[in-house]
């Protein structure tokens, strides 16, 4: 099954209007691929003005995070209602940061990942192992528990983007080799087949997230399971661009 290249950029929390006016720019001047989808995450306080300035047609805007509640007395959470009501498809739920910093559990992240996809959302589900579980061993049985969370929960799979993330490999100058991300990937796609069904495990795109940039995109683009990137600080950078049109 040919399933569509990915690329997601997560700003996290970085940049300025004028930084992100940059980015917005340069892509929509870019001739980028027309079979490539791309998919940027600026803070959310950007997000309504990245929505209006998009121009690119295989462009759209994730949230870095939204809540399991449509509303209520919930100081400082996003309704994910609120993301669609500024034109926002996707949200990013499960970043290794969310987990670790903020302490969310996989069940937690599971009913949100189920809640976002009640209400309209297409969800980018993050999941990978520390350096202390990949020493150990359990890079499968980290990303199989992270993901048994959700398949408890959400039986349709078509609007949920996995994406890999080695959180020992996110910004500490290390990375997976792509052979590295293939081995796992079709670990974890085997995994999903068991879980939800062969053909939805075809189906769902699975992105590499570990400190993916200009120089090693290209080192995939043979890698049967790898779907596409979710890109950290070199989406914040004109090499972005390389990136997405790294399949080419």
């Amino acid at each position: 099954m040919a399933r569509t290249f990915f690329v997601g950029g997560n700003f996290k929390m970085n940049g300025s209007k004028e930084s992100i006016q940059t980015i917005v720019e340069n892509l929509n001047k870019a001739d980028l691929p027309s079979n490539v989808e791309v998919v940027l995450g600026p803070p959310a306080p950007y997000l309504a003005w990245t929505v209006e300035h998009n121009k690119q047609k295989t462009v759209s805007v994730s949230a870095q995070n939204c809540y399991d509640k449509v509303s209520g007395a919930y100081t400082g959470e996003i309704s994910p209602v609120s993301l669609l009501d500024l034109g926002v498809p996707w949200v990013i739920l499960g970043h290794s940061e969310r987990r670790t910093i903020f302490k969310e559990s996989d069940e937690f992240i599971a009913g949100k990942t189920k809640f976002a996809l009640e209400q309209g959302l297409k969800v980018i589900l993050c999941i990978g192992e520390t350096y202390e579980e990949k020493q150990a061993g359990k890079t499968l049985e980290v990303c199989t528990r992270q993901l048994k969370a959700v398949t408890d929960l959400v039986k349709d799979w078509k609007d949920i983007v996995i994406a890999y993330e080695p959180v020992w490999a996110i910004g500490t100058g290390l990375a997976a080799t792509a052979d590295d991300a293939q081995e796992i990937h079709h670990q974890i796609r085997e995994y999903l087949a068991t879980a939800i069904g062969a053909e939805q495990a075809e189906a769902t795109r699975i992105l590499y997230g570990g400190s993916a940039n200009a120089k090693n995109a290209g080192s995939f683009k043979d890698k049967v399971d790898v779907d596409g990137f979710l890109v950290g600080g070199a989406s914040l950078k004109p090499e972005f661009v390389e990136i997405i049109k790294s399949r080419q």
